[in-house]
């Protein structure tokens, strides 16, 4: 690795435009680094709970400086890395009163198994991307990663709630933690400020435990206070079916289906009216809205865009178009609030008073990742977002200023009102909403989406359910476009995990044992599930093999005729 200067590329963007960041390097060695300790394979769980062999920090000046290691410290002159061992934990801290720092790179050195097979999370929503791979040395594992032996799964990440992105590798020779404490694409500027990064916790598997509930344990152990609705959450959006050109009279119709299907007892249901009712005047009046959906006997929910800038004529307020990098065409249709700006942090704060006020029990607000970081989670790659812009106030990292964002908007929600997020970090935002979207959207048209973006979050981030929240796999759409054998299909998957079930069924295409089927699903729904898990995720993208309790195995098809859609969804 070059100790001046070390160049991160970029994943594709959404047009499928590519680009590359840059940062400038810091070696941060207590001794030159050495390879691994071992030369024969060790045990396949990995002792990390140590000092790191090496640690390298990045900047923007490209002049190397060497850090030297005393007991738990490593420093050189204002610069100061902390990592605090205990017999369950590392605590990671820095300092840098002088210096604009971009990311921190602990490295572990040991023999690593060559036939372990590993599994990472992403940074915010999934792409279809999620599997158990072979080790791959340039893949970065956001926030965590599992390690499958053939026996023994452990784990391995950071607490929720860092003040870092973090994201892990792992070669033959060990693993490494990257922590990103840019702020926008720049350094952080601490001043004085000592900053506690991240907690680093592991968990050794047991022989012959099951992968799932490994993974399921772990990840309880990183999120150990979830904030989780009183009630199952389930019910109806329009979104696969109006795809933002809808009215009140079709969300009435919605509600009056929903209070229909539900169970005439326990918790009610909710009709959510997804992106198209602002600035629409088939939307006349917001409240009145709420309450005829609540006369129903459905609980009212809306969607919502916080950071959204639409119509904002003072420029001051709005985050920098350098965010989106070469993608210039993206800028003048996302305007977005700077919420390191107190009069631009409040506008976007409305959004979600507003809704309260309106006697909404449910806000979904989203694309807040998109609107800070200026690119989707399958552009990340190991930089969330691109090098050369900064927000208004320098002296927070990204991940505090996410945090802080999605703090500020529970605030304004209130304890009643149920937060569900999308387009957001599951890693920052466990403890603070409700519930979670945890893939890219699906699909009322084209079923290959449902089947890679659907299928492939509620197989792999399943083990955050009830762990980090509750899990939003996305709506079950029911249109004529999609073949009513995959639909009923992804209806039962959704209805056995215990996610929140939420249909989108266009006007009219609910009749006989579609009817049926719905309203039974949604008496399982409001019971919290079956429990259902994947049984074949080691060998699949998209399991077909899922057991719900004691013995009670499911198997689906996934494929259309003529099997999967080979191009882009």
């Amino acid at each position: 690795m070059n100790d001046e200067a070390i160049s991160l590329p970029t994943r594709r963007s959404v047009l499928r435009g590519i680009g590359a960041v840059t940062c400038a390097g810091i070696a941060a060695n207590a001794q030159p680094t050495v390879a691994a300790v071992e030369t024969k394979p060790s045990a396949s769980f990995f002792p990390i709970l140590r000092q790191p062999d090496a640690v390298r920090a990045y900047a923007e000046d490209p002049n190397a400086i060497s850090l030297r290691r005393s007991g738990s410290d490593w420093t050189q002159e204002s610069l100061r890395f902390t990592c605090k061992e205990s017999s369950d934990s590392l605590q990671l801290t820095l300092s840098a009163p002088a210096t604009a720092l971009s990311r921190l790179h602990l490295r572990w050195n040991f023999a690593v198994r060559p036939d372990l097979r590993l599994l990472g999370d992403a940074w915010e929503r999934s792409y279809g991307e999620l599997s158990w791979r072979s080790i791959l040395p340039e893949r970065p594992m956001p926030w965590y990663f599992l390690a499958f032996d053939g026996s023994s799964t452990h784990g391995y990440g950071v607490k929720t709630g860092a003040a870092a992105f973090a994201f892990w590798q792992c070669d033959r020779e060990g693993v490494s933690l990257w922590l990103d404490v840019r702020n926008g694409g720049r350094g952080v500027l601490l001043n004085q400020r000592s900053l506690e990064l991240a907690t680093v916790l592991t968990r050794k598997g047991q022989p012959g435990a099951d992968p799932f509930a490994s993974a399921r344990a772990f990840c309880r152990e990183l999120s150990p206070s979830p904030r989780l609705p009183k009630t199952p959450v389930y019910g109806s959006n329009d979104w696969y079916y109006a795809y933002g050109k809808s009215s009140a009279e079709d969300i009435l119709r919605d509600a009056d289906l929903m209070a229909e299907l539900a169970p005439s007892t326990g918790p009610r249901p909710f009709t959510v009216m997804d992106e198209g009712w602002e600035h629409n005047p088939r939307f006349p009046q917001m409240d009145e809205m709420a309450a005829q959906i609540r006369r129903k006997g459905v609980r009212p929910g809306i969607w919502v865009r916080p950071l959204r800038a639409r119509g904002e004529t003072n420029q001051s307020l709005l985050l920098s178009a350098e965010r989106f990098g070469a993608r210039t065409e993206r800028h003048a249709e996302n305007l977005a609030y700077d919420p390191t700006i107190p009069e631009a942090r409040e506008k976007a704060l409305a959004s979600i008073r507003n809704p309260v006020a309106w006697k909404y029990d449910l806000v979904k607000h989203d694309f807040s990742t998109f609107d800070m970081l200026g690119q989707w989670g399958f552009e990340m790659g190991p930089s969330p977002t691109l090098a050369g812009w900064s927000f208004h106030d320098r002296s927070l990292t990204n991940a505090e200023i996410v945090r802080g964002l999605y703090q500020e908007i529970r605030q304004a929600a209130g304890e009643e009102t149920i937060l569900v997020g999308c387009n957001v970090v599951g890693h920052l935002s466990a403890g603070l909403f409700e519930l979670q979207r945890t893939g890219d959207d699906v699909s009322g048209r084209l079923w290959e989406r449902t089947r890679r973006m659907g299928v492939n979050t509620l197989a792999f981030r399943l083990p955050q359910h009830n762990t980090f929240f509750v899990m939003d796999p996305d709506c079950v759409p029911i249109t004529d476009a999609i073949p009513w054998t995959l639909t009923k299909n992804w209806l039962d998957a959704v209805t056995a995990s215990g996610a929140s079930l939420v249909v989108s069924p266009s006007p009219g295409v609910l009749n006989g044992d579609r009817r049926d089927a719905v309203r039974a699903a949604f008496a399982i729904a409001a019971s919290q599930g079956l429990e259902a898990r994947p049984k074949d995720w080691l060998d699949s993208r998209t399991p077909q093999n899922w057991q719900a309790g004691a013995g009670q195995g499911r198997s689906y098809e996934w494929l259309e005729d003529g099997g999967a859609y080979p191009f882009e969804v």
